[in-house]
């Protein structure tokens, strides 16, 4: 039996999510800019989803353009804003435990002139006000502040920031990576004040191969794609009908604070029963957020154990699966121990898993202590 606990990586596609795709494949498949009858049922109903998506995202259908991912949503934010306000400065602000979709952006500019400033969080993995505001400049173009970590859970204090700078400065741009945070802390565009957030499906039991930015009213991001003027022209092709059902359909689904309080709940079981279980185990982050937490074991090999928790039919990860077993960037940047680091685990929630789920986690986890060898890290 699978014991899936790695809902920060991807999450199984809803039941109810998979139907409606079908259906949309295989009943209303035409092409939302045809004038048939067939093409305007798709296009009324990619209306109906566009306005779903942007009821979960706290915002107007205008300011939803749909996507691939969250990647592309983040990389079209950071470069798109970047060249928009490029006039302005050459200087971003973003985090040291962003997302790589953040971070290799701003690399990359930074390797075409622009300067990065990369803010360095504190033990617990949180970033300040204070520091976005230190850091900011009269050259300042763009800050990029994710709104949930998704290796720790720490939710950053996103609206705060985006009100602060935009007092400071109205003309600096501000974008919030919230793929980990949608739907699952209460957030939303309008309420958080930013500027760009990009979010993804397949993070709350949605299909993967779509994603949604938000783009604020007035803000005239440059085209992703140029070509058939889809999506008022800021990304052409024919619009991917049945993801964006499913996204739309995972939003529908959300419950909100109920969701919340499950996964919490959840995840304080499983701190406390693992605990229990393996008293050599340590917290690195309780997380904030409903739905991930992040834990080690020192002195094991977090891959080896990823592995073996595997075979068992155990599912947690080692970090964002997008490392692929590299050192995590987020964990180092705690400054932990090097043994810490070796030994970290993350295991994150969904609203459908259980007490059994974790119930089987610390089983498995409680046999892998016993029987792998320590190393000496």
């Amino acid at each position: 039996m699978l014991h899936y606990l790695d809902n920060a990586a991807t999450t199984p596609v809803h039941p109810q999510v998979a139907q409606v795709m079908v259906d949309v494949m295989t009943r209303d498949f035409g092409n939302p800019s045809s004038r048939y009858p067939l093409g305007g049922r798709a296009g009324a109903r990619l209306k109906e989803d566009r306005a779903a998506v942007a009821r979960a995202m706290g915002c107007t259908p205008g300011e939803v353009v749909f996507t691939s991912c969250g990647s592309e949503g983040d990389n079209w934010a950071i470069r798109g804003g970047a060249a928009l306000n490029k006039r302005k400065g050459k200087h971003i602000i973003t985090t040291a435990i962003e997302h790589s979709a953040v971070l290799q952006p701003c690399a990359a500019l930074e390797r075409e002139g622009w300067e990065v400033t990369r803010l360095k969080p504190d033990r617990a993995g949180h970033v300040s006000v204070e520091q976005v505001l230190n850091a900011l400049r009269p050259d300042t173009a763009l800050v990029s502040m994710m709104l949930v970590n998704n290796e720790l859970g720490t939710v950053l204090p996103v609206g705060e920031a985006a009100r602060a700078v935009h007092a400071a400065d109205p003309r600096v741009l501000f974008h919030t990576d919230a793929v980990q945070g949608f739907l699952k802390v209460d957030a939303t565009a309008k309420g958080l004040g930013v500027d760009l957030m990009s979010v993804s499906g397949h993070k709350l039991r949605g299909p993967k191969g779509v994603g949604a930015l938000y783009v604020r009213s007035g803000v005239k991001l440059p085209p992703m794609l140029l070509g058939g003027g889809q999506e008022g022209g800021l990304r052409a092709g024919t619009e991917a009908t049945a993801q964006i059902a499913g996204l739309a359909e995972a939003c529908r689904l959300s419950r909100g604070a109920e969701d919340w309080k499950c996964m919490s709940a959840l995840k304080e079981y499983a701190l406390e029963e693992l605990g229990k279980a393996l008293p050599q185990l340590k917290v690195i982050s309780h997380g904030e957020a409903p739905h991930i937490c992040a834990v080690t074991l020192p002195g094991y090999k977090s891959e080896v154990v990823v592995r073996v928790l595997g075979d068992q039919g155990v599912c947690v990860s080692s970090g964002s699966a997008c490392h692929k077993g590299k050192p995590s960037h987020v964990y180092a940047a705690l400054g932990l121990p090097k043994a810490w680091l070796d030994g970290a685990l993350r295991i994150s929630f969904s609203p459908d898993s259980t007490r059994e789920d974790v119930d089987a986690l610390v089983s498995a986890l409680t046999q892998a202590a016993g029987s792998l060898f320590t190393t000496l890290s």
